[in-house]
Parts: structure tokens; sequence; C-alpha cells
């Protein structure tokens, strides 16, 4: 699952740069990935809703799929802010992460189904996809996770545009994406 990076250090906003220097702030504590993914996402949640936060450009969509803008990569790869921008209906694949994330809602509602990976029970078995969880996320929440554990699907389900902002420990200008593996096997619902 790969979606088009839009990558351009140069644009940049007063209260981005300011989300930046909160987010270095945090990644260099240096804490365990649910910690830091835990006060990454308190530094993100007072920027969330402020029209100042991105640019025209970084709020374009793609009418074919969702459009990912990363926004900042940190220059020794230890994090990206990425701006994920969704049409109605837009949605992502099973899919889980190569690190610790830190999303929050910037505009508009995202839903996300949540699944937890239930082994073959035996020899000759399949694996299968157990859904866990199912979380309407409006404007202004946040929420983190670190792998394992991290399986979603995540989808515009409201008639208007969504806008959410991504926190990865990882540098995403360079892997292109977020996605460690997405996932095909059968699930529950």
């Amino acid at each position: 699952m790969t979606t088009p990076t839009a990558y351009r250090a140069a644009r940049t906003t007063e209260r981005l740069d300011t989300l930046v220097a909160d987010v270095r702030e945090a990644v260099g504590r240096g804490l365990p990935p649910d910690l830091t993914a835990y006060l990454v996402g308190e530094r993100l949640a007072p920027h969330l809703g402020a029209a100042d936060l991105l640019t025209d450009e970084q709020r374009e969509g793609d009418p074919e799929h969702y459009r990912q803008h990363v926004l900042h990569a940190e220059h020794d790869g230890s994090f990206s802010i990425v701006a994920l921008v969704w049409l109605p209906g837009q949605r992502t694949s099973v899919h889980d992460h190569v690190s610790w994330c830190v999303t929050g809602v910037h505009e508009g509602e995202e839903q996300e189904r949540r699944y937890r990976l239930v082994p073959a029970a035996g020899p000759g078995g399949a694996a299968r996809l157990v859904a866990t969880e199912d979380v309407v996320n409006p404007q202004g929440s946040v929420c983190g996770f670190a792998p394992p554990g991290d399986i979603h699907r995540v989808w515009n389900a409201c008639g208007t545009l969504a806008i959410s902002i991504h926190i990865y420990g990882a540098d995403i200008a360079r892997l292109g994406s977020s996605v460690r593996r997405v996932y095909e096997l059968p699930a529950d619902r």
C-alpha cells in the first residue's frame, strides 16, 4: 500500500515549526516507544484544528486515493510528520507499521477498525484476523501505538474532507510509507 508522497522541506508554517521542535524534544528523551508515543501525542494535541498548521498545498487531496504529504523528516531519521488527506470514502488496506506512531485528526472524522492476528490453529491451518474494536476519531482526537499489535484499517466515512496528522518514529521521506506489512488474511468483519 503506497500513496503518493509530497515532500518539500522549504514549505512550512510557524505552527508546524513549533510542533517539530516539541516533537524533537519528546523524541530526544530516548524513552521506550510506547512512552515516546504518549509524549508526542501530548505535543500534537494543541495543534489539531489550527488553521495555520498546514499550507493550502498540504491540504490537497487526490481523487484516486488518500494522499500523503511529508511535512517534516528529522535529519537523523528519528521521526517524521505526515499529513494524510482523505476524500470521502477513501481507505487504507489492513496494515501494520514500521515504528511507533501517533495520529491526530486535524479536520473531519476518521473511522478505524483494529485487528488481532490469530495464528494458524494447526498444521495446514491458516492465520486470520479478528476485529477487536471499531473507533470513530473526531476532529481533535489523538491516539498512539507501538508495534506489535498495531494492525488496523482507517477510512474517511464522513461526507467531507478529512485530514489527519501522523508522527512516526521513522524517516518516512526515505521509506516512502509507514506501512510494514499489508494483510490479506481472512477477517471476521
